[in-house]
């Protein structure tokens, strides 16, 4: 472990919302154990274990039916700690993977049959190694035929430059954490504009209204990012998603208290009918509609 990584917050506070019943934490990661599934030699950092026992008895904990898994840059595309949470989940998660174009269709096929449903492509320089955007577009194609999507990540000021490609993209278009919008600037600001003008444009785009940990000023409860959730939430209630990000890969100064993050929900998702669409309708339509298994 990176001698200032900050481990997972070892006593979360039980949430005073009570998620539906069904609901689904749409972005979480598992790390490990290290011993039984290493970390990728070419890593950008070296985290704590967090494996598939310690997720599911949070999942439980905080009061979600499921999970959605998405690939920790630390283990590159190295998939089997992954596939390892998927299979032992019962069908109570899916998967976000990362590959590259070598991939074969029987090695997608593997994927797909343990519950993988997406592959993530990271614009982040400080987590991960540039790709090129022609690779991008072989890997989205080589996926496309099972109905996977695409998770892209990347920060607010990128997104003038990347949506070209983005929308090139013959799958849906799945945005990690509403673009990483720079809070400061408010939700007027042209550059979160840019954002929400795309997802109006394109009805394959969807976003994770998630981490307000990364992108708040104040800190917690993290309010100064409620009024870009809901700006989201309410202008597109059918293409939104949302996840606790556990166990918080990277974070700095303080780690997150999962409880806070959830009692933020209905913060941003005001009704009832808002949140059975965030937390169940969406998520299961993206990730469980697909009933080949």
């Amino acid at each position: 472990m990176d001698p200032d990584w900050l481990p997972f917050h070892p006593n979360p506070s039980k949430p005073a919302f009570r998620p539906p019943a069904g609901a689904v934490d749409a972005h979480c990661h598992v790390f490990g154990p290290e011993a039984q599934f290493p970390f990728a030699p070419e890593r950008k950092y070296t985290p704590c274990d967090a494996g598939k026992d310690q997720l599911f008895a949070l999942r439980d904990f905080l009061g979600f039916s499921r999970n959605v898994v998405v690939q920790a840059t630390c283990h590159g595309k190295d998939n089997r700690a992954l596939v390892d949470a998927l299979r032992a989940s019962n069908g109570l998660a899916r998967g976000v993977a990362t590959v590259g174009e070598e991939i074969t269709e029987g090695e997608l096929q593997a994927l797909h049959d343990a519950g993988v449903r997406g592959v993530r492509f990271n614009f982040l320089r400080r987590l991960a190694d540039f790709t090129p955007h022609d690779v991008l577009q072989r890997i989205a194609a080589k996926v496309a035929p099972l109905r996977w999507h695409v998770v892209v990540y990347f920060e607010a000021p990128d997104l003038a430059e990347l949506q070209p490609l983005f929308t090139s993209l013959p799958t849906q278009v799945v945005v990690d954490h509403m673009g990483r919008p720079d809070v400061a600037l408010g939700v007027d600001h042209p550059q979160f504009q840019r954002f929400i003008q795309w997802m109006e444009d394109d009805p394959d785009v969807w976003s994770k209204v998630s981490c307000p940990e990364r992108l708040s000023l104040a800190g917690p409860p993290y309010d100064d990012v409620v009024p870009f959730q809901k700006a989201i939430v309410e202008r597109f209630p059918d293409r939104v998603l949302w996840g606790t990000d556990w166990p918080h890969p990277n974070l700095k100064g303080q780690m997150a208290d999962d409880g806070v993050l959830v009692d933020q929900i209905p913060k941003f998702a005001a009704t009832e009918e808002a949140r059975r669409k965030l937390l169940i309708d969406n998520p299961m339509a993206l990730y469980w509609g697909d009933d080949r298994g």
